[in-house]
């Protein structure tokens, strides 16, 4: 079968189109037919080495994950030819916090096209327990596109800052696919939304997708132009993301008592925190890392019933990922970049 594979750290061009063996199913786990393949930030770090971090190479990457079962256990619930997305994080099943239904604490958690290898392949095997039905009025290319930037989003807001409707919201870097999905969940939650774009096309995108205001992070001030927005009160929760850039900006827009919740450093993961600001506005800062399968299943219900969105921007075929990889890392996107397999 082809799959994309990384045996060396580096830029696009150490993405191979490979010709390896179907991987073997086992019991517990589905032979997964792929195809579409969305893509994260996160793969273009697994491509280009993460700091003290040491991935096994070679590495199909792919966190995001749509098609159709191959084979499955016949008693697991699920059938041959069945669509299925897919959760895209592996854990143990059986310590404490995954039978207390967290899972992404679990010690072993890996996410596929990270720790272990992922979708960019015609088949794959998977979990049982990772396997989401889709109905047929979702694409693929629309399920591919969800599961790890709505199940992000859906944890850093609703599980670790506790949003309330009647908040206000500060959605950094509206063009991604986790900062699209924010805006959304953030609305279905009946919050008032400040979202940040880059240029006009991509702030009247947001709007579209239901951001009160847009502030471009590039011309404006963040934080001057969230007091402008709030009466100088600040925002209730910040939605971070992009680590070292934006950071002081973050702490700044947060109102007192605010949240400000983080999952991610795209820019740069070493931060200053003046402590003083910290303390005085009685900030709380809150790490967020993926979701739990059932937070997963929790955000598809509002998928299936059109509440929550995916944004597809645009879809290369498997063959072109090298292209796909240099315009997500060029942020021409709005919304998620998908590979057709």
């Amino acid at each position: 079968m082809r799959a994309i594979r990384i045996h060396e750290h580096g830029g696009p061009e150490v993405l191979r189109l490979d010709q390896i063996e179907e991987p073997a199913r086992r019991p517990g786990t589905a032979l997964v037919r792929v195809q579409a393949c969305a893509l994260n930030h996160l793969d273009l770090w697994v491509r280009k080495g993460i700091p003290g971090r040491s991935i096994s190479l070679p590495r199909i990457p792919g966190s995001d994950i749509a098609g159709k079962i191959e084979s499955v256990d016949p008693d697991s619930g699920f059938s041959a030819g069945q669509r299925v997305m897919l959760s895209p994080g592996v854990s143990c099943g059986h310590c404490q916090p995954c039978l207390a239904g967290e899972d992404n604490r679990c010690r072993g958690y890996q996410l596929f096209g990270s720790g272990v290898d992922g979708g960019c392949a015609e088949k794959m095997v998977a979990p049982n327990a990772n396997l989401v039905p889709l109905d047929d009025s979702i694409s693929l290319e629309e399920a591919a596109a969800f599961p790890l930037v709505f199940l992000t989003a859906w944890h850093m807001l609703v599980t670790r800052a506790r949003v309330r409707p009647g908040e206000v919201v500060l959605v950094l870097g509206a063009n991604s696919g986790v900062g699209s999905a924010a805006i959304q969940i953030a609305r279905l939650f009946r919050c008032r939304v400040i979202a940040t774009a880059g240029n006009e096309a991509k702030a009247a995108a947001a709007v579209t997708l239901g951001a009160d205001a847009v502030i471009d992070h590039y011309r404006e001030s963040i934080s001057e132009e969230v007091r402008k927005l709030t009466d100088r009160r600040g925002v209730d929760v910040v939605f971070e993301h992009v680590g070292q850039a934006t950071w002081k900006e973050s702490l700044l827009s947060a109102a007192s008592g605010g949240r400000v919740v983080t999952c991610g450093a795209t820019s740069g993961y070493v931060a200053e925190t003046d402590l003083r600001y910290l303390f005085s506005k009685q900030i709380s800062l809150l790490g967020s890392y993926t979701g739990s399968k059932a937070e997963l299943l929790e955000a598809c219900q509002f998928l299936k019933q059109g509440m929550l969105k995916p944004i597809v921007d645009r879809v290369f075929p498997l063959e072109q990922v090298r292209e796909a990889h240099q315009y997500l890392e060029e942020g021409r996107q709005f919304g998620k970049v998908v590979l057709r397999v």
